[in-house]
């Protein structure tokens, strides 16, 4: 207020900033990671799945 600076940014304005760039290889090995790493979560899944199963109701019966 009465600084006579004056900010000339718009909001419409992009940023040139990319970021990261990844390499092919790079984006490769990523890809071989993330889907490891969903085998693996689903093997875990179907092994808690397949131990509940073999439990059976037996878990819910407890004395009180």
């Amino acid at each position: 207020m009465g600084s006579g600076v004056t900010l000339d940014i718009t909001m419409n304005e992009k940023k040139k900033d990319e970021g990261v760039v990844l390499t092919e290889a790079q984006k490769r090995a990523r890809r071989s990671r993330s889907i490891a790493i969903a085998l693996a979560l689903g093997a875990l899944v179907i092994l808690f799945y397949a131990i509940t199963l073999v439990k059976g109701p037996i878990v819910l019966v407890r004395p009180i």
